[in-house]
């Protein structure tokens, strides 16, 4: 049985995503990923008007006749959500902190799947992978989810996003819709991250805390690394200190983005003291544009 705080948080945490749901969100997740993939069906005599582009070249010189391929759409899409959930996303600078921001955005992919008829499934990861939940369909879908997030109780502090993804290669043969939400603290994830934008439509959504980037001037403080246990005294009066950190995370973030965009992946970046809504709804939008040119 779920202690009394933990489904208190998850009826906040469903009410909220669902209103957003229904209400912005509403068919934007749809226009975007429904009905995108297609599956050959058979092959059947050329009759004019048909696309030549869809000639089936083979079977047309065995049998000395043109013969196109007839395709379906496919309905059902799977949705995969790999979140991570280790210690430094426990770091707030604003009201919420990035676990939490990544658990309502767990929550509204989840229930705009739902919403499609879409089969849902997720991985919880540190610098391991914790929890696995089959990809399954049904309106109870989303509170399960959203439970085991809020209940999670994570055994490990790191973060190893390649895990996450070669698990992700494990448990899904066949290609799904794969959101990672992670604030991307981590290091050697890039063959993984090739490796999963072959096989699945992947979408990084990375969290980003103003704190991680920029140091505000109050004197002398300590900063202890939340995964590793690392501690350090900085002047955070010195300029050359501030500046110095601030151009460290920046090539990071910068370095990230490179690889996400030589890769063709399209992302997200969500800032904590924000609202996701915005960036959310700008990712449907653009690639809802880019899938548009593409047809």
């Amino acid at each position: 049985m779920l202690p009394a705080e933990i489904f208190k948080q998850v009826r906040q945490v469903h009410i909220r995503t669902r209103r957003l749901v229904d209400g912005i969100f509403a068919g934007e997740y749809h226009s975007v990923f429904k009905g995108r993939g297609i599956e050959f069906a058979e092959v059947r005599e050329y009759v004019p008007g048909d696309d030549v582009r869809t000639i089936d070249w083979n079977v047309t010189a065995r049998v000395g006749q043109p013969f196109v391929k007839q395709y379906v759409e496919e309905r059902e899409l799977t949705v995969m959500l790999l979140i991570d959930l280790s210690a430094s996303g426990l770091f707030a600078s604003a009201r919420r902190h990035k676990a939490r921001v990544a658990i309502e955005l767990g929550a509204v992919l989840a229930l705009s799947a739902i919403n499609n008829n879409d089969k849902v499934g997720m991985i919880l990861f540190t610098d391991g992978v914790e929890s696995f939940v089959p990809p399954r369909k049904g309106k109870n879908r989303a509170l399960r989810l959203i439970r085991d997030m809020l209940a999670f109780e994570p055994r490990r502090r790191g973060t190893d996003v390649g895990a996450a993804l070669e698990y992700l290669h494990k448990v899904m043969p066949r290609r799904s819709i794969a959101f990672l939400i992670s604030d991307f603290f981590a290091a050697d994830f890039e063959r993984p991250l090739r490796l999963t934008r072959q096989r699945h439509d992947l979408v990084p959504i990375c969290l980003i805390d103003r704190r991680d980037y920029e140091l505000p001037p109050v004197g002398f403080v300590r900063l202890r690394d939340l995964e590793t246990g690392e501690e350090a005294l900085v002047d955070t009066d010195s300029r050359k200190v501030r500046a110095r950190f601030a151009a460290a995370r920046d090539a990071v973030r910068a370095e990230r983005r490179r690889l996400f965009r030589a890769l063709g992946i399209d992302f997200v970046e969500v800032a904590t003291e924000k609202p996701y809504v915005g960036p959310l709804m700008r990712f449907f939008r653009r690639r809802e544009r880019r899938l548009g040119e593409g047809r």
